[in-house]
């Protein structure tokens, strides 16, 4: 029996499910144009990475950060009652005292009202102060928020090992304070953003996470934010133990650049790609793109960067990644047997 498998969103949409297939390919990319706000907010709270190695209880745990978990609704459309309307459902968490909040992009897409809802049942209106769909993080800011506001603190998926007790915390299908535990089954994996582009680092886990845990916490045995539970991949589009949440490194990438109200560049080379027997090939270039313009084609085999030998798909984009638009890339490439040299000035990544 044909049996279909999805990497889903997990919001939940008043009238249709957001989600995003997974391409075998890897699109190369890395940082779309998005809108930040200007605030004064404070960089979100850092802990140090050294631990006892004595995990906290999972009720320890909750009890030391469900107070910084939200529920988040939105509200899409004009408000005209003859006006097609929708909105989305999902999670987030206080990073500061001063009432900013982190969720998932694709949470608050779209978004003319935003309401955020306290575990004691408080609610308060929030305005998105920016987004990138690159990663899809977002940074809220609480209108007239509280005094006694708890925010959560950020640890390091870095510091993280397979196997280790995550604890993720949300409001799965509305079902608001909901915690559930698991481990750590993976690191360093890749998913499709929001804007198709790929984001790096996540933390797979097999901790229960479904469509309303988006934008949630997933936390590490101290009770220290290690990632935003993001995506999951299923069968049937609600658990099947396989989730992921984008790392707190690119968390705290994200927020500082929104708060600063800066605009997010990342370089783009603009190729799909796989990877080949010597080196990476080439499957689709984008037209226009700085690939394009270098003459990158499809069917090329990147072989050496800068001199280095290429062994996958990966070095390329980690090539790219660690350069800034603008920058060139001295790219090896073979074709039917000919080799060229091709000189590639990186572009910054379109916005979707």
């Amino acid at each position: 029996m044909f049996r279909r498998m999805l990497i889903a969103f997990l919001a939940l949409t008043a009238a249709v499910a957001i989600g995003a297939g997974a391409g075998i390919g890897v699109w190369e990319a890395t940082q779309s144009d998005d809108d930040g706000g200007a605030t004064t907010a404070e960089s979100p709270a850092t802990t140090p990475v050294a631990s006892d190695g004595s995990d906290l209880t999972i009720n320890e745990i909750y009890e030391r950060a469900k107070d910084g978990v939200v529920h988040i609704t939105t509200q899409i459309g004009t408000g005209d009652p003859f006006s097609p309307q929708g909105g989305a459902t999902g999670s987030g968490f206080l990073i500061d005292e001063q009432g900013h909040v982190v969720t998932n992009q694709h949470v608050v897409e779209g978004a003319q009202i935003v309401e955020v809802r306290f575990p004691n049942g408080q609610e308060y209106r929030a305005r998105v102060l920016g987004a990138d769909a690159s990663t899809d993080v977002a940074l809220l800011e609480l209108q007239n928020p509280p005094e006694d506001l708890k925010p959560l603190e950020l640890g390091s998926a870095g510091a993280l090992e397979i196997g280790d007790l995550v604890v993720a915390i949300g409001s799965p299908f509305g079902l608001e304070g909901t915690v559930t535990a698991g481990i750590v089954s993976a690191l360093d994996r890749e998913l499709t953003a929001p804007d198709g582009f790929t984001i790096d680092g996540a933390i797979q886990t097999d901790a229960a996470i479904n469509p309303g845990n988006s934008g949630g916490p997933l936390l590490d045995g101290q009770g220290r934010v290690v990632g935003v539970n993001s995506q999951i991949t299923s069968e049937s589009g609600a658990n099947d133990g396989i989730g992921y949440a984008v790392p707190a490194e690119t968390i705290r990438e994200v927020v500082a650049a929104l708060e600063a109200g800066r605009t997010i560049e990342r370089p783009y080379l603009g190729v799909r790609m796989s990877d080949s027997d010597d080196g990476v090939q080439i499957v689709q270039v984008t037209s226009g793109s700085p690939a394009d313009e270098a003459g990158l084609e499809p069917g090329d085999v990147v072989f050496e960067i800068e001199g280095e030998a290429v062994a996958s798909a990966d070095d390329l984009r980690t090539a790219v990644a660690d350069r800034q638009p603008g920058e060139q890339l001295e790219l090896r490439v073979r074709s039917n047997g000919d080799e060229r040299e091709v000189t590639v000035e990186l572009g910054t990544r379109p916005s979707g």
